[in-house]
């Protein structure tokens, strides 16, 4: 009796931005587990958030050589299944040939409730093992979290400046 083996289908890095090279811009995908997973657009709360940390991480990159750039994908040599994209991404180093910043200084993981969980566990995981990565502040989308009657300050290190929570959900009814 023939036994049928199961070939492991999960992609590598690699492979993936070979695939994704063909796939259409309006399809936004991240590789997680080895499978290229769909991302669905983000509610509006959620690109305010972002739209004011692109502005505000901006601000303090000017002149130093980093920019703060939406929607890239974070490959990383210890991970070789995972490439999530992420909201907010401070690459190092010159202009990216593609949409993956190999060696990210900062990320900003902005959360939704729909994505918590995955967000929240499987993600962080990931980036404790990517090793240019030195910041990771992680925002939720619906709420704001405060000590005593002051804001949190979100500060942006090396970049010599400190983003209030406050303006990163500015113009949300929270």
């Amino acid at each position: 009796m023939a036994l049928a083996v199961k070939r492991d289908a999960r992609m590598g890095v690699a492979e993936y931005r070979r695939w994704l090279e063909a796939r259409p811009d309006e399809e936004p995908r991240e590789l997680l587990d080895g499978e290229p997973v769909p991302r669905s657009p983000p509610r509006e709360g959620h690109q305010a958030i972002v739209a004011n940390l692109i502005r505000r991480i901006g601000d303090f990159a000017d002149g130093t050589g980093w920019r703060a750039m939406p929607g890239l994908g974070i490959p990383s040599a210890a991970r070789d299944d995972v490439a999530p994209v992420r909201e907010v991404v401070v690459p190092s180093g010159p202009p990216l040939p593609d949409a993956h910043a190999e060696d990210p200084r900062r990320v900003a993981e902005v959360l939704s409730p729909s994505t918590m969980s995955l967000d929240g566990g499987l993600k962080i995981d990931f980036y404790r093992a990517v090793p240019s990565l030195r910041v990771l502040p992680i925002i939720c989308s619906d709420e704001v979290w405060r000590r005593g009657a002051d804001d949190w300050t979100m500060h942006a290190p090396g970049l010599d400046g400190a983003v209030p929570v406050r303006d990163i959900y500015r113009g949300l009814a929270i």
